[in-house]
């Protein structure tokens, strides 16, 4: 039987997408438009009943599913052959509601974080979102989630209430502390590879605006910048969460004067403090004269737009690990792998601070709770041609190389651009546990995650 028989039933429920049909190439895209993933089949549900009908043919007909919504940690999946997947795009099961006096939203299908904040912002709320705006929730929650707020109020997965899941028989079960425990503890981080999540009941933060912002200089200020940073988050509380980037952009018309053909260092994020107490915090670094500085009070919603995420689809590679505490040895190296002077080749080299909540492990959490480690390194390339996307590579791995001695055994999912050892993303007892619950939940491991276990 053909994959197009087999899936006919889908067809008449659902816009589905064969190879070879006019609008296969768009609807198999994702952000990461380094990644050319070409799967059976691409079906777009608008709801349960439709997401449950894609899974019990793909099921009969002996396919996998990879549920997907944007595409932004499509990376993973750059070299797995997908000829026997259909690619289950989420992106037009849409939907938020707000219950302000419990503080929760439910969250459907493929909704992107930008879509949740315009629902939270009027109730003075807001969520432990990341810091783009256009990312999907449900694959950013199913990794752990780092957030701005991550240092007080931990990982984003931590907050998740329940959640409704389409299982590999099509059926649709609903987990929480109090039912299916087991399935509900491990979803909270393996939820890509037990099942298509179609719903999300998250608690929100009652916050309206937040202190927040970035510093800029010219890279040629690195060697000041850097070890003034990791100097101050070594004394900063928890209530402050932020990045070190050094970035480098290419002369182009469509980006503004200050960041056209320049390479600086920005350090950004956000103070969960008063003003007056958040301008003492930061009075170290703006001691450094920064050339822009755009700390201040701002309505939370806007928080998603301070790290200048790229607006659109881009074609990416990079490399990352996790780090531990950063001597001035560990300065040393990382400026001479992206400092003043080099030709690093990289869109931008990160240093996300972690600790405080987001290392401690939660008694209540699931499968992925906290994160062991002081910071997050990330390396990313733009990649818009397969030898761009070789030296990109080469390049992220060269500064987490030289970093080496200073990284720990834990990755961050949501960071990993390849596809790495899912045991690296878990405590050792939890992930077995989990990959035991998911060959007893998915048989066949019939559900394909960017991190399979």
């Amino acid at each position: 039987m053909t994959i197009a028989l087999a899936l006919e039933s889908v067809r008449t429920q659902c816009e589905l997408h064969l190879p070879g049909d006019p609008g296969y190439d768009a609807a198999r895209a994702c952000w990461n438009t380094a990644v050319d993933q070409r799967p059976a089949a691409v079906a777009v549900p608008t709801g349960v009943e439709q997401v449950a009908a894609v899974v019990r043919a793909a099921t009969a007909a002996g396919l996998r599913i990879a549920p997907q919504s944007t595409g932004h940690g499509a990376g993973p999946l750059a070299d797995v052959a997908l000829d026997d997947v259909v690619l289950l795009r989420l992106s037009q099961f849409t939907g938020v509601t707000v219950d302000p006096s419990a503080r929760t939203a439910r969250v459907l299908g493929g909704t992107l974080w930008q879509d949740v904040l315009a629902a939270t912002a009027p109730h003075g709320l807001t969520a432990l979102h990341g810091s783009a705006p256009d990312v999907a929730v449900a694959g950013y929650i199913l990794s752990g989630g780092l957030s701005f707020y991550g240092r007080v109020h931990g990982l984003a997965v931590n907050s998740v209430r329940s959640f409704d899941v389409v299982l590999h028989d099509g059926t649709v079960a609903h987990a929480s502390a109090t039912e299916n425990p087991e399935l509900f503890w491990a979803l909270r981080g393996g939820g890509g590879n037990l099942g298509v999540v179609v719903a999300i009941d998250i608690e929100l933060l009652p916050y309206e605006d937040v202190f927040a912002g970035m510093l800029l200089w010219d890279r040629s200020r690195a060697a000041e910048v850097v070890p003034a940073w990791v100097e101050w988050t070594e004394t900063v509380p928890e209530s402050a969460t932020t990045s070190l980037r050094v970035m480098s952009f290419p002369p182009l018309p469509e980006l503004p004067p200050f960041l056209s053909g320049r390479d600086i260092v920005v350090i950004d994020g956000a103070i969960l403090e008063s003003d007056h107490v958040a301008a003492d915090l930061l009075a170290p670094l703006r001691a450094l004269s920064p050339e822009i500085d755009t700390f201040g009070r701002i309505p939370a919603q806007g928080l998603v737009e301070v790290h200048m995420d790229p607006p659109a689809p881009t074609p990416a590679v990079g490399d990352h690990s996790v780090l531990g505490p950063l001597d001035a040895e560990a300065v040393a190296a990382f400026l001479a792998r992206v400092g003043d002077g080099t030709a690093h080749g990289l869109m931008f080299a990160e240093l996300r601070h972690l600790g405080g909540a987001i290392a401690r492990p939660d008694a209540n959490g699931g499968a992925l709770s906290h994160i062991p480690g002081e910071y997050a390194l990330l390396c990313v390339a733009v990649a818009p041609t397969p030898q761009a996307a070789v030296a990109g590579k080469a390049a992220g791995f060269a500064v987490v190389r030289a970093m080496a001695p200073w990284s720990l055994p834990h990755l961050v999912a949501t960071f990993a651009e390849n596809r790495v050892d899912s045991g690296r993303l878990f405590d050792g007892e939890d992930w077995t546990r989990l990959s035991q619950l998911r060959d007893a939940v998915a048989p066949g491991s019939v559900f394909v995650a960017n991190h399979a276990l």
